[in-house]
């Protein structure tokens, strides 16, 4: 079986991590991780690395708690005519689910995504990392709540409406005639066909990490610049 080494930063779920830590951290990894490492044609690592040290800060460092130790990962760098979403398994090492989602209106024109905004009305996504609530059927059909845990980048979510649903402006037939999939008033939506099973795994506080290369958030973020995460490190290490 071919094989593949990373760094691993998650000392409790055989994953990649930060570069630059111990190389007791080093780890053998087969061929079902390389979904979403450098195997993968599509996620960026450096993406993937982001998303995990943000994930740690929040788990490890802030506290908050992920029974379910999955975490969704959106790649707004990528154009919206291409997979962009990952549904992880972290503790089975598994991706659960790779498929096509949404970005705002006024975000950007066609597929690529420009802009960001955490404004009321903006009709721009947010980035950042958020924790996933409770479900409900409302206007768009089967929801799903998400709440901004960045202040300045994607707090105000719940005030905005900001929830992850389905929507006939998501699909492959989008794609097929138009060269690209349909935009949303700032939510994050899934092709119709997928979106309960995704928002099954993913609900009731799991965390979504929201990525784009902005400067500002990449600088700011509570959770990239994560007080307390090489303390934490520390301490995973002298366990191994």
């Amino acid at each position: 079986m071919k094989k593949f080494f990373i760094i691993i930063l998650l000392a409790w779920f055989p994953l990649s991590g930060l570069a630059k830590l111990p190389a007791s951290y080093e780890l053998e990894i087969n061929e079902g991780i390389a979904k979403y490492v450098p195997a993968h044609p599509i996620m960026s690592l450096k993406v993937l690395h982001r998303a995990l040290e943000a994930y740690l800060c929040a788990v490890r460092v802030r506290g908050i708690k992920d029974p379910k130790k999955v975490l969704t990962i959106i790649d707004y760098s990528l154009p919206s005519n291409t997979k962009r979403m990952w549904v992880i398994d972290l503790k089975r090492k598994k991706v659960l689910y790779f498929t096509l989602v949404a970005h705002g209106k006024l975000t950007g024109d066609g597929g690529k995504a420009l802009r960001f905004s955490d404004r009321p009305h903006s009709l721009q996504s947010s980035i950042g990392l958020f924790r996933t609530g409770s479900t409900y059927y409302g206007h768009d059909g089967y929801s799903l709540r998400i709440k901004g845990l960045e202040k300045g980048f994607n707090d105000t979510a719940e005030d905005r409406h900001v929830i992850i649903h389905g929507a006939w402006y998501v699909s492959r037939n989008m794609i097929k005639r138009y060269g690209t999939i349909g935009r949303s008033w700032g939510c994050p939506a899934l092709d119709e066909k997928i979106v309960k099973p995704v928002i099954d795994t993913i609900k009731d506080g799991t965390l979504l990490f929201i990525y784009y290369p902005d400067p500002k958030w990449l600088k700011t973020s509570t959770f990239l610049q994560c007080k307390g995460l090489k303390s934490e490190v520390d301490k995973i290490s002298t366990q191994q």
